[in-house]
């Protein structure tokens, strides 16, 4: 699935420059001309970074990015602005969590650095808990496991890290065991693969 891009700004020449010039990225890029535009297409969409213009009717870049930071955390955040003072940031910072804050003019350069900086982070972000979930599931798995067959998830290790079998491990009562262990690494393989 192409990752995807929202330029947030209420003046259609810097939307139209900005889509042009990072027209070759290897991301879909879209447009809102307002705050309230942008949160009907995050709520139909899955956006992976936001930047927004701070001085729009209505709704400023740095309220519409804290909403977006409610709603949407793993959305990452940016700002872009033609007014910088120090009061804006440090809002921007701190309501709407940016990862970064541009003015205008900015280089294009620089953002299309950054947009690419922020989607790899975004892929990181996802892959780690995609890891995590994986992570638990195992958990739950050697928990159930062990709560059956109490000793079974330890395992004996010689000097050189190998594992130890003992003699006549797979007796026949052990191998109704193997079959059991079988059926519930499969079933979570399954689950496994419906996180993906």
């Amino acid at each position: 699935m192409k990752q995807k891009v929202l330029i947030v700004d209420d003046e259609r020449a810097v939307t139209e420059l900005l889509q042009d010039v990072l027209s070759t990225e290897p991301y879909e890029l879209m447009s809102a001309s307002s705050a309230e535009e942008a949160l009907a297409m995050l709520e139909q969409e899955q956006i992976d970074v936001v930047i927004s213009d701070e001085k729009m009717p209505g709704i400023s870049g740095t309220e519409f990015l804290a909403i977006v930071r409610e709603r949407y955390p793993d959305t990452i955040r940016m700002i872009l602005t033609g007014h910088a003072s120090l009061d804006t940031a440090i809002k921007a910072i701190n309501q709407g969590e940016i990862y970064r804050f541009f003015t205008k003019p900015c280089n294009v350069f620089d953002l299309a650095i950054t947009i690419r900086q922020a989607l790899q982070q975004r892929a990181l972000m996802r892959e780690a808990k995609r890891l995590l979930e994986m992570a638990k599931e195992q958990n739950t798995i050697l928990e159930e496991l062990e709560s059956k067959y109490p000793g079974i998830t330890m395992v004996k290790r010689g000097r050189g890290g190998e594992v130890i079998m003992e003699e006549g491990w797979a007796e026949e009562g052990e191998k109704d065991l193997i079959r059991e262990i079988q059926a519930l690494l499969e079933k979570a393989r399954e689950r496994l693969l419906k996180t993906r």
